[in-house]
Formats: structure tokens, C-alpha cells, sequence
């Protein structure tokens, strides 16, 4: 088969590997139909992630069909249409059995370690995958959905709403700010509404973005790049800042200006990935009252979230942007990794 496989910093390609093999009886092999790319693999790219070693196949999103399942896997079968989750879930261990399914303890990868696909183990930007734990890591896909919708439920939406959403606690009539508005950031945004948000503010330098985000439920926008975007911010509110900031970005930067725009006894939810060091002013954050909240995804509430989406509750396929074949893989990731030129949020690329 092909896959695209990371040769070290700055180096990948779309070349020929061996076919997965099921390695435990709870395995199954999954053919990929579509996948997509992640800011995280980019991340890789760059050398930033050095637990992924070279040779390793990316990618931890993905839509396929069964091709063959281990012995002691009862509930799917071959030819199922699935969600294959970005995060493993053994359904067992005591992380697993509270739902932080991030953490779970199973030794696939890494016991603790609930990301392994495309990370630890080989990812699903391939045309098979083998996928662990099938049973608990697997999402059947009711009728009616399609690969668009379904694929962002592997990781984005989830994010968005749990890390974002949930973690920050937002609760009917609230003023959200959402400070990002790439695809997490527009996912968070996406889900606010559930939650009964009644202001759900957009901030980004990006003007194409905060467009885009309009569409996906923000009711104001702000330019970040604006001298005076913390007053624009305020006058959104009451005066006092936002009852929930989420930071979407994961700079430094991004992450001080939630902490700026927090009414006192508001919630700051960090949803980026973070590279670098971030100071905290604890000296003038002590007094707010705020709560701070980040962590790794449990995709423990894409059921959900699937339900929303077969009835047209949720329209996650307003994410793709861009589609591409498998045999364009490469031409996929530069045209994701220029998304402020080409005006990209999800790249999905599906067999031809």
C-alpha cells in the first residue's frame, strides 16, 4: 500500500509500505477512505514532536470501511463504515472508565498516552490502518452521513467542544471569545451554541477567517490586529470581559490576551498546542477569581456530536474547503500548510 510517511524534520513522502497486520485480537484493519490533515502533523514536520520517529505513517483522523477484524472483536464487522477516533480507548483501565480516554492506560503506544496514531504508532494518511482497542476506538457512521462530516469527528470537533467548550464551562448566556478561528477555533465556535452562548465573539488577524467564522455561528468578529481589539472585545460585554475566553492558537501571544479579556470569575480554556514556554501573571490573575483549563482531547463525546451531525444539527462538512486524491497527498499538505494564502481550514483527501 501507500502511505505518508515522515523522513525526519522537513521531509515526507507518499510512497510504498508494508500492509498493517492485525497484531492483537482486539485489532481490526480499517481501509481509509478519506483523511485529512492536522495542524499537529505539520507540527511533526517541523521536528517539533520528537517522540515521532522516522518512518512513522501520520495522521490520526480518518473515515474507512473494515476489512478484517481480530478474534475477540464482536460488535464491528468487515465492511462497517467507521470513525476511527484520534484517541485510543482500551475500555478498561481507571482512566478509561471516567472518560479520560487522553490518558488511557492501555499499553498500545504508550500506556498513558491516549494519542498514538500517526504519533506512537502508524497513522491513518495511508490506504489501511491497523486500529487498537477497535471496539472503543471506532464509531460506526449511520446512513446519511457522509466522509466530509464524518472525518471531522475523528479529532476537530471533539477538540473544539471539549477542551473548548466544556472545559470552559460554558453555560446559557454567556459571552464567549474564541481567539483563533482556524478549524478548532471555528469548531469551538461551532459547538458554543449548545451550551446556550449567548455572545460568541471571533478573534483572529485573519479577516477571510473571521468571515468564515460568522458562518459558523459567531456573533461579532474582532481583528486582532486592530490597535484598539481588547476595547472592541469590552464593548462586546458589559465592560468587565468575557465569561469565557478559549485559546485556539497556541502561542504565547494568543494565550496573554485570554487572560486579558477574562471578566473575574470567568474561565480561560486553552485548546492550543504549545511550543513554547508561556508566561502567567499570576501577580495580577491571583485576585480575578479566573479558572484556567487545557488538556488533551477524550473523544469520549463524538456519539454525541455524531448524532447532531446525522440530523443536520451540527454542519461539520463546512469545514472541508479542500479536497484532494490520495495520489495529490503531497499537493494537500502545501496547500494546508499556506492556509492564510489558499484560504484553507480542513484539507480531505479520499481515495479517487
Amino acid at each position: 500500500m501507500k502511505a505518508l510517511v515522515y523522513g525526519g524534520p522537513g521531509i515526507k513522502s507518499w510512497t510504498e509500505v508494508p500492509n498493517p497486520k492485525l497484531e492483537n485480537s482486539t485489532d481490526v484493519i480499517v481501509q481509509v477512505d478519506t483523511t485529512t490533515i492536522c495542524g499537529t502533523d505539520l507540527h511533526i514536520l517541523k521536528g517539533d514532536v520528537p517522540a515521532v520517529t522516522v518512518g512513522r505513517i501520520l495522521g490520526h483522523e480518518g473515515v474507512g470501511t473494515i476489512t478484517e477484524i481480530g478474534s475477540a472483536v464482536t460488535s464491528l464487522a468487515v465492511g462497517d463504515r467507521v470513525i476511527i477516533s484520534c484517541i485510543k480507548s482500551c475500555g478498561h483501565c481507571v482512566n478509561c472508565s471516567t472518560g479520560l480516554y487522553s490518558h488511557c492506560l492501555g499499553d498500545e503506544g504508550a500506556s498513558g498516552i491516549g494519542w498514538v496514531f500517526g504519533h506512537l504508532i502508524d497513522g491513518t494518511q495511508a490506504e489501511f490502518v491497523r486500529v487498537p482497542y477497535a471496539e472503543n476506538s471506532l464509531h460506526k457512521i449511520p446512513e446519511g452521513v457522509t466522509d466530509d462530516q464524518a472525518v471531522m469527528l475523528s479529532d476537530i470537533l471533539p477538540t473544539g467542544f471539549e477542551m473548548g467548550v466544556q472545559y470552559g464551562r460554558v453555560k446559557p448566556g454567556d459571552v464567549v471569545a474564541v481567539i483563533g478561528a482556524g478549524p478548532v477555533g471555528l469548531a469551538a465556535i461551532a459547538t458554543a451554541g449548545l451550551y446556550g452562548a449567548a455572545t460568541i465573539i471571533a478573534i483572529d488577524l485573519d479577516e477571510n477567517r473571521l468571515e468564515a467564522a460568522r458562518g459558523f455561528g459567531a456573533t461579532d468578529v474582532v481583528v486582532s490586529g486592530s490597535a484598539d481589539w481588547k476595547q472592541q472585545v469590552l464593548d462586546l460585554t458589559d465592560g468587565a470581559g468575557v465569561d469565557v475566553a478559549i485559546e485556539a492558537v497556541g502561542v504565547p501571544q494568543t494565550f496573554s490576551m485570554a487572560t486579558e479579556i477574562v471578566r473575574p470569575g470567568g474561565n480561560v480554556a486553552n485548546v492550543g498546542v504549545h511550543g513554547k514556554s508561556v508566561e502567567l501573571h499570576l501577580e495580577d490573575l491571583w485576585i480575578q477569581n479566573i479558572n484556567i483549563s487545557m488538556g488533551l482531547v477524550n473523544a469520549n463525546t463524538t456519539p454525541m456530536l455524531l448524532k447532531l451531525v446525522a440530523k443536520n444539527k451540527l454542519a461539520a462538512e463546512k469545514l472541508a474547503t479542500h479536497h484532494f486524491s490520495f495520489d495529490q497527498f503531497l499537493e494537500a499538505y502545501d496547500t494546508f500548510s499556506r492556509a492564510a494564502e489558499t484560504k484553507a481550514l480542513k484539507v480531505v483527501i479520499s481515495r479517487a
